[in-house]
């Protein structure tokens, strides 16, 4: 089932780790650029770079963006993203992507997939997407973020600890995978219902949000429910260091 749908890009030029993030360049271009381009791809009604700093502004005007200006105060893409939908006066049942300013390399055909998984399933006020894991590596990593889903793909949890636990595999320190289930790594990204957006905005953060410091957590504390569905292609690597970014330019180079 396919569905009209928006991506909208939240863009920060701060960044501890990587300062004016958006527009350094890759590949010559800046990267919010690769973003939007890459964006324009998936079929969406339309995209919209959000920002609150003029810089920002002035360089997606260069490059064709649609801006939306907001307001410098958001603790976070997703309050930024509720603002854009009451400033362009979205219905409740619209569907809008959140596709971050700093994921050069996020293949179109997620956008698309996980805006459809919205779509069709109507009791969800969020989609995302997820990958199976199989390295021991990744899943004892606390810098992956793992998802425990339902028998209908929908999320029971989510954590920065390797879930689900194997109890009589993982004792005495053993690292390895569970055994009869596939964990499964989570790709933030996500599709929102509009009316969601306007309802987080007087959602308070939640014990298990601040605890993870994982912002998806705070839905399924109010009883939102998200429903999860494995990405038809693993995307590239995001970039918040100038590791990142030279790992990213590699790559973008390697496609041309």
């Amino acid at each position: 089932m396919s569905q009209s749908f928006t991506v909208v890009i939240p863009a920060r030029y701060a960044s501890s780790r990587l300062p004016g993030k958006p527009l350094r360049e890759l590949a010559g271009r800046p990267m919010l650029q690769h973003v939007f381009e890459a964006a324009q791809q998936c079929g969406a009604a339309q995209v919209i770079i959000a920002t609150d700093d003029e810089r920002i502004q002035q360089a997606a005007s260069v490059f064709g963006a649609d801006v939306c200006m907001t307001s410098p105060d958001h603790a976070s893409g997703t309050d930024r993203l509720a603002e854009v939908v009451d400033q362009r006066g979205l219905d409740e049942a619209s569907i809008v992507v959140n596709l971050q300013g700093d994921e050069p390399l996020m293949p179109p055909a997620l956008l698309k997939q996980v805006a459809d998984n919205l779509a069709v399933h109507a009791d969800a006020s969020i989609a995302t997407l997820a990958t199976p894991m199989v390295a021991a590596g990744e899943f004892f990593d606390p810098n992956v973020v793992k998802v425990v889903t339902d028998r209908n793909g929908f999320a029971l949890y989510f954590s920065r600890a390797p879930i689900p636990w194997d109890r009589d595999l993982l004792g005495n320190d053993v690292k390895a995978l569970p055994i009869g289930i596939v964990p499964l790594r989570h790709i933030g990204i996500y599709a929102y219902r509009a009316g969601y957006l306007r309802r987080y905005a007087d959602m308070r953060s939640c014990p298990l949000e601040q605890a993870e410091q994982l912002e998806q957590l705070r839905a399924l504390w109010y009883g939102e429910r998200i429903h999860v569905d494995e990405a038809v292609q693993r995307p590239g690597p995001g970039v918040d260091t100038e590791d990142d970014l030279l790992i990213a330019e590699q790559l973008l180079q390697a496609r041309q």
